[in-house]
């Protein structure tokens, strides 16, 4: 799990985090290679032995929930072939509304951006996305470690565009919302700045 939300890290800084000794983890990960799940390269950092920096294989990231990936890939595929791109697009839009509608009811009673933010993490973490928050300078950095429905997202960009509308349209328009590493141009997450405008509270 440190491996899917911190990204590739040594067996010091994982034993560490999970309070656990660095040979139970050393053990865990030659475990895990051997299935194929993660790997590791050398990294130096001037003198002394390079350290082992272990991460997720594709075949790892895989292991988290993908919702129903192929059924999800099929139905796109099949409502484009029917419908054409057009219908795939509403399809989208459908969902974004549906969606809109269940969080503005979610931050009902949240009256600045911290509140928002918090419940909009809890909101997708509950949907899978392991989310989490980092209030960076004026602004935060909203993450999501993992994407449940990435196979859909791969068959048709338009819902990764959905979602950037979705969270702009539920944080309001007093802030600013852009996509700075996304899962599908071969970051290891999605992560979101956000920057209130104005006079906006944080």
């Amino acid at each position: 799990m440190t491996l899917k939300t911190r990204g590739p890290q040594s067996i010091a800084v994982i034993a560490k985090a999970m309070d656990v000794t660095a040979e139970a983890v050393r053990q865990q990960m030659t475990r895990l290679h051997a299935d194929g799940l993660v790997d590791s390269e050398s990294h130096s950092a001037g003198r002394g032995r390079p350290t082992q920096i272990w991460f997720l294989t594709e075949a790892g990231h895989g292991r988290f929930p993908d919702t129903h990936a192929e059924m999800t890939v099929q139905m796109i595929g099949a409502v484009r072939q029917v419908f054409g791109d057009e219908g795939v697009e509403k399809l989208i839009q459908v969902r974004e509304t549906a969606m809109l509608n269940s969080y503005h009811q979610v931050m009902l009673g949240a009256k600045d951006l911290g509140s928002r933010l918090e419940r909009l993490v809890q909101m997708r973490s509950s949907e899978g996305y392991m989310a989490e928050l980092r209030k960076e300078g004026a602004g935060y950095l909203f993450i999501e470690n993992h994407c449940p429905i990435c196979s859909a997202a791969k068959a048709c960009m338009g819902f990764c565009r959905s979602e950037l509308e979705l969270f702009r349209a539920v944080l309001g328009t007093d802030v600013q919302v852009e996509r700075e590493e996304h899962i599908l141009v071969g970051a290891r997450r999605c992560a979101y700045r956000v920057t209130p405008l104005g006079k906006s509270k944080a």
